[in-house]
């Protein structure tokens, strides 16, 4: 016997806004997404305008966690 659900949109949206789905990879970055990650890991970018950033796209957060993680 095997049990099957789904997991709707807004249910993943919880867990992701509560940080719950760390483990999934962060999906790529588009290229003006990449070029912002670049600039503030190169410290062009100060911490209050990246807090915008990241509140806009809570990907660039996941982005800037692997990358450090990997350093």
């Amino acid at each position: 016997m095997s049990i099957h659900f789904t997991v709707s949109d807004l249910t993943k949206n919880l867990f992701h806004s509560l940080g719950l789905d760390h483990e999934r990879a962060p999906r790529p970055l588009n290229p003006e997404e990449g070029l912002l990650l670049e600039c503030y890991l190169a410290g062009q970018i100060p911490e209050s305008a990246w807090s915008d950033y990241v509140f806009e796209t809570p990907e660039l957060a996941r982005h800037v966690e692997a990358r450090r993680s990997h350093h």
